[in-house]
């Protein structure tokens, strides 16, 4: 068996591959109507993006109520302030509680977190 990739619901599968296209500088290697599938240039596991029309925004931190966040994504970087910088200029959203200093957790312009450490 092979984990292939990880894939994130979104209300639009397009719109959020190209958020991570825009982030990640990954290839779009399959794009059909609700789905697409981006490549890492080095190999590995891809990101793949679908449709789910009954799509429900996660809340970080979540509360005992709140739509809990499934997956989240770890990324390495060099730089945070650079990384983040960067993140946000691709349309993520810094979020207020920050649990650690050098870790910097974002969210996807559709609520799924990641985060950024060195």
């Amino acid at each position: 068996m092979t984990v292939t990739g990880v894939v994130l619901d979104a209300p639009d599968a397009n719109e959020l591959a190209a958020f991570y296209q825009r982030l990640l500088g990954w290839s779009v290697i399959q794009e059909d109507p609700g789905w697409v599938r981006l490549a890492a240039p080095a190999g590995g596991a891809g990101l793949s993006f679908q449709t789910e029309t009954r799509y429900v925004r996660p809340v970080w931190p979540a509360q005992a109520d709140d739509p809990q966040m499934s997956v989240h994504l770890d990324i390495q970087v060099d730089d945070l302030d650079e990384a983040g910088a960067h993140a946000e200029k691709a349309g993520a959203t810094k979020a207020d509680f920050q649990p650690q200093e050098d870790v910097r957790v974002y969210l996807d312009p559709d609520g799924h977190p990641f985060c950024l450490y060195l």
